[in-house]
């Protein structure tokens, strides 16, 4: 009689989860916000600022289910503490990253694209150092 080897493959140990407060497990009510998880996964959160990060939670927290929100820029400004440039700056990266749609009242925040974009103002700090010498010396002259 000859013995076969078997190989005896283990399936990985599924992680015991419970509730470390059951009183207080969190569910969807009224409101309805959600960050799906490539937004970790696939880098999107790393590829963000500090300012880019927080205005695009804000977003996600008051968009409603479709991702649609009215706040205004001073509204925004005064609740994430950020100056009218910094808002700016934030919201011209997000669309640039195909992150969000703006058009001057309404934000949309958009399903994620396939990978996470570069914004312009990383890829050539030099062009954007250029670009505000130049208007420094414009608005010096007028």
């Amino acid at each position: 009689m000859v013995a076969w080897p078997i190989k005896i493959e283990k399936e990985p140990a599924m992680i015991s989860k419970k509730f470390l407060n059951p009183h207080r497990v969190r569910r969807i009510d009224g409101g309805f916000s959600f960050v799906p998880h490539r937004f970790l996964a696939d880098g999107f959160l790393a590829s963000l600022n500090p300012r880019e990060l927080l205005l695009y939670l804000f977003l996600v927290l008051a968009a409603d289910r479709q991702g649609l929100s009215f706040y205004s820029y001073d509204s925004i400004c005064s609740l994430l503490q950020m100056s009218l440039d910094q808002y700016i700056e934030a919201r011209d990266g997000l669309i640039e990253r195909d992150l969000i749609a703006f058009d001057g009242t309404i934000f949309q925040v958009l399903e994620l694209p396939s990978e996470p974009k570069e914004s312009s103002a990383k890829q050539d700090p030099a062009g954007i150092a250029q670009l505000i010498r130049q208007s420094l010396r414009e608005a010096e002259y007028a």
